[in-house]
């Protein structure tokens, strides 16, 4: 006798996202996005980051924590997405999606060794604050998703992890390169960071604590 799957993933009207909320993060990710090519510290963007555009110090650290920043864009189609259709973005989509959020953390985990190991050069509340933030933040999603994993829509768990894996690097950036020392330079991106990131911490928080989202038939 065949058995009734426990749940049931119709499509993302699901999710129990208002359009207004969705619309909103839309325009903060777009800004996000627009601060991957401007100035973050030194005259230098996340994306010369990335290509190792970085006077006299460029190397992988530079690449890994540029990376991250790139993950407005996948974010900015999957809420187009949202908006645009009701049907869940296909499974093989949802795989690349993952396979990059754990790319994009796996680099920030590694990014955060030499705070572990006492080689950052930054002062002891600063690395507190680095690890708190960095590895919390991917350790505590990454639990969460683990455990509710049967319960929480696919598109929504996109949303929160790569919500999460933006933030984890955003953090270690902001704190890294919010010392005065880099006061007086060209840095709207480190700005314009500091405005997504609020935003983006409130409604992750919001995703985390609202209730699951598949319906379970049995009840």
């Amino acid at each position: 006798m065949s058995q009734k799957p426990a749940f049931i993933i119709e499509n993302t009207n699901e999710m129990y996202l208002p359009n207004l909320s969705v619309i909103l993060m839309l325009l903060v990710w777009i800004v996000a996005a627009v601060g991957i090519v401007l100035p973050f510290a030194h005259g230098v963007s996340p994306f010369d980051a990335l290509l190792l555009r970085v006077p006299n110090e460029g190397n992988w650290w530079h690449v890994l924590v540029g990376l991250p920043f790139f993950l407005s864009l996948p974010m900015i189609w999957l809420r187009l997405h949202i908006l645009n259709s009701a049907q869940l973005a296909g499974i093989n989509i949802r795989r690349i999606l993952w396979v990059v959020i754990v790319f994009s953390a796996g680099g920030t985990l590694l990014v955060e060794t030499p705070f572990l190991l006492h080689r950052a050069g930054t002062s002891e509340s600063q690395r507190l604050e680095v690890i708190f933030l960095g590895i919390g933040i991917i350790l505590s999603t990454g639990i969460f998703l683990f455990v509710r994993r049967k319960m929480i829509h696919p598109t929504k768990a996109l949303i929160i992890g790569i919500t999460s894996a933006y933030l984890a690097n955003a953090f270690l950036c902001l704190i890294v390169y919010g010392e005065k020392k880099f006061e007086g330079q060209p840095r709207s991106g480190w700005y314009i960071t500091l405005i997504v990131v609020l935003a983006m911490s409130v409604e992750l928080m919001w995703l985390l604590f609202i209730k699951a989202d598949i319906k379970n038939p049995g009840k």
